[in-house]
């Protein structure tokens, strides 16, 4: 039995040791180079008598930062990761929290750790550690005295107080997950992967490992293309990268800036996408240039590591029809709950709550928080049991999928009535000439506001949103941006949005 993900690399090296593994288009890596280096990290990390610890990992992303995340759990320990593009406040609250021993550092960013109280933590540089010669006897001990529960990594999300909340995955769930993606999507030795999410978001699982499981190859793909959708697709062509899991607006910034009348992504074949609802108008302009690409929907929180739901689209949606999140994975179980604790009738709507291996640990030395939203499954009285409440509100259409409707944080209440945001934002993006649609609520002053990028011009979307909207639902202001703000896992930024309107 599986029991340490390190077994894919193990096994993979044997296999594939000179195919590249990661690759940012500049630096790249192979199995052997990985295994190797990793090995040398996790020996440092023994030398210096850390084990079962933190290690925070503040590296520039490349092939090496992965790497370094390997070596920390090839110590026995599990990673921290951290960027020098987090807000340096936040950067301080994770190091408060983790109060790592060891800080993983390259030559770029050492200075920039330094400039933070790290606890007593000491920086180590990668380039020096990664040429340690491992210790085989002592690294071998190490893997087989693990178990499946031990943690693997502590990735931050964020906390409604400003606290980020430090989520801790073990190789179990971890392990579960890679088994149920790759099989669902498909994967195998000659996927190419292209991430987008930063190595800092648990989205990145969706390459990392499955990229060891199989052999196949991740690129990383550099930020900057994302703001730049004709030179992106020319970098998927030229990387011949099959195979892409992003957040809806990366996908979106591509289709609504009119990229596919330039170029196609030719070797395409699967495209996952999560994190925010898909515009029906958007997924019909990928699915006519990739007809031959399977899409599918992901959904799932950080708590249940990575995704637990899935939908493949296997028809066009109208506007105004919301594509499903579909089905759990395998090993996995979603109970739509009432406030009450009890599952909801036929056609209702109630907390999608997980439950099952893909639960994480909870949130790092944060019992209390841990305690709110991974509690006892309330039909279940007879023995302990865990379930995760995320939050989000969810119902089942007539073929038994899964429809995300809202989060309840997107529910307001304005001028006696419940409104969705989202509600707002899908009637106007699916007007022609508009892109990305945000809409926020000001509490203060009552007023609903709705952002949006694209060609329309401010008039012309106020005429055309007045008769598919109610008056309590229209939007008290309309702003066109040039670009959406968003945040570095390529989401819209709405507390950006939020901060842009108080200060307008």
């Amino acid at each position: 039995m599986q029991r340490n993900v390190l077994s894919y690399l193990n096994n993979i090296v044997t296999k594939k040791p000179d195919k590249t593994a990661f690759s940012d288009g500049e630096r790249s890596l192979t199995f052997r180079e990985v295994y190797r280096q990793s090995r040398g990290v996790g020996t440092c990390l023994h030398q210096q008598g850390v084990y079962k610890r933190p290690v925070a990992v503040f590296m520039k992303k490349s092939p090496l930062e992965i790497a370094a995340f390997f070596g920390a759990v090839t110590a026995g320990c599990f990673y921290v990761p951290l960027d020098v593009e987090m807000p340096s406040g936040r950067i301080q609250l994770i190091l408060d929290n983790v109060r790592a021993p060891i800080v993983i550092c390259d030559r770029d960013t050492a200075d920039a750790a330094r400039s933070f109280d790290l606890k007593g933590g000491r920086i180590l540089l990668y380039e020096d550690i990664a040429q340690t010669e491992a210790d085989d006897g002592v690294l071998d001990a190490i893997y087989r005295r693990a178990i499946d529960t031990d943690p693997i990594y502590i990735v931050f999300t964020s906390g409604s107080t400003g606290i980020p909340k430090g989520v801790a995955a073990c190789h179990r769930s971890v392990i579960d997950y890679v088994e149920q993606l790759s099989e669902a999507l498909g994967f195998d030795e000659n996927t190419v992967f292209g991430n987008q999410s930063p190595l800092y978001f648990d989205a990145c699982l969706k390459e990392l490992y499955p990229t060891l499981k199989f052999g196949a190859t991740t690129y990383l793909i550099p930020k900057g293309l994302f703001s730049m959708p004709a030179a992106l697709v020319n970098y998927l062509n030229e990387h011949r990268i099959n195979t892409i899991c992003w957040v809806v607006s990366a996908l979106t910034m591509v289709s609504a800036l009119g990229a596919f009348d330039v170029a196609k992504p030719r070797y395409l074949r699967t495209v996952a996408f999560g994190s925010e609802v898909f515009p029906p108008k958007q997924l019909r302009l990928w699915r006519a240039a990739l007809p031959q690409t399977a899409f599918t929907n992901l959904y799932g929180p950080t708590e249940g590591t990575g995704m637990c739901c899935f939908y493949r689209v296997e028809r066009d949606f109208a506007d105004g029809e919301v594509i499903p999140i579909g089905r759990p994975f395998p090993n996995r179980e979603v109970l739509l709950l009432t406030p009450e604790g009890t599952l909801v009738k036929p056609g209702e709507e109630g907390e999608i709550c997980i439950r099952g291996t893909a639960l994480t640990l909870g949130y790092y030395n944060d019992p209390e928080r841990t305690a709110q939203v991974f509690v006892q499954n309330p039909l279940n009285t007879a023995y302990p049991e865990l379930i995760y409440k995320t939050g989000d509100i969810g119902r089942y259409d007539q073929n038994g999928d899964l429809i995300f409707v809202s989060r309840r944080d997107y529910q307001i209440k304005h001028m006696g009535h419940r409104i969705e945001l989202g509600e707002i934002e899908v009637n106007a993006a699916m007007l022609p000439g508009v892109g990305l649609t945000a809409c926020i609520y000001d509490g203060e002053k009552k007023k609903l506001v709705l952002y949006y990028v694209g060609e329309l011009d401010r008039g012309e979307l106020t005429a055309r949103l007045k008769p598919r909207l109610p008056r309590y639902m229209f939007p008290n202001r309309i702003i066109r941006l040039e670009q959406m703000p968003l945040t570095p896992n390529g989401k819209i930024n709405r507390n950006a949005l939020k901060e842009c309107y108080k200060n307008s």
